[in-house]
């Protein structure tokens, strides 16, 4: 079994190269005109090996476009009410254009108020309910990364979207609502499944576009694709393994995306594009926005 020969590979890899050319470009142009150089704090807590990794990650990918990084590293035991104190600070601080704070953290942390913590204008992840409610109601703000990075990519396949049936499987505030406020935004029209949906394979077989995104390796079976979707998986899993079996699924959709270079790319430099928008619109630079 393999790729069918209609088949597309969406290659995240390839757009996030252009999106952060372009955002290259708007950080030197913001240098030149402020003698500012952007900058992104990275919030990390605890020493969670994938969470080191990613932020060390984020960090070149920071340099690599000529943004400063700053990461703020925190112990395990951090409590809620000191986190959103650091946080605090660096959404007062001039110097920090974006913030970015790395996720899952521990337990003992209450996430929802360490994210509304961040200032709406910093919250270049866009994990902030003032984001969510922004990207809702189409006024300006900066749309989670992993969706918003997703529409890029669709974009730039030209991908029909208005008066499709699309179809979201998970439902977090960081991934599944927003994109399916995204899709809703482009005319899609838009069915959220989550783990107590009936017949869930019944329903994604009636899209045109899904999007999975549950956490599960393999989940969305091949025989759940219509022939001719469009197969978003913005699933990451152990053995850099998706949330769609890959081989099955890309025997019958029409386009699709790879795990790796699919997705993960266009997070990354969504969330470095938002940044050096951040720090345009700080600066009054707002023409390069």
């Amino acid at each position: 079994m393999g790729i069918h020969l209609t088949t597309t590979i969406l290659d995240g890899k390839a757009v996030a190269e252009q999106v952060l050319k372009g955002c290259a470009d708007r950080v030197g142009q913001i240098k030149a005109r402020s003698g500012v150089t952007p900058c992104l704090a990275a919030v990390l807590v605890g020493d969670d090996p994938a969470s080191v990794t990613y932020v060390r990650m984020k960090g070149k990918r920071c340099e690599s476009v000529g943004m400063r990084s700053l990461t703020v590293e925190l112990p395990g035991l951090t409590t809620t009410e000191q986190l959103v104190e650091r946080i605090g600070k660096l959404s007062e601080d001039p110097a920090v254009h974006g913030i970015l704070l790395q996720h899952p953290v521990p337990r003992t942390v209450d996430e929802r108020a360490a994210f509304e913590a961040i200032a709406p204008h910093k919250d270049v992840d866009g994990v902030t309910i003032h984001s969510f409610g922004a990207v809702s109601f189409g006024l300006p703000g900066f749309g989670s990364c992993t969706p918003a990075g997703i529409m890029r990519l669709l974009r730039a396949y030209e991908v029909e979207i208005a008066g499709k049936h699309a179809v979201v499987i998970g439902r977090s505030p960081i991934l599944g609502k927003p994109m399916a406020m995204m899709l809703l935004a482009a005319d899609a029209t838009v069915t959220v499944c989550h783990s107590k949906t009936r017949d869930l394979a019944d329903v994604v077989r009636l899209a045109d576009i899904v999007v999975a995104a549950v956490g599960r390796p393999r989940f969305v079976q091949g025989d759940w694709v219509r022939r001719g979707a469009v197969v978003v998986d913005a699933g990451y899993n152990p053995g850099n393994v998706g949330d769609v079996d890959f081989d099955a699924a890309a025997t019958r959709a029409s386009m699709i995306t790879p795990v790796p270079g699919g997705v993960g790319p266009m997070t990354i430099a969504t969330l470095l594009d938002q940044t050096s928008i951040a720090a345009a619109r700080q600066l009054n630079l707002t023409d390069l926005e």
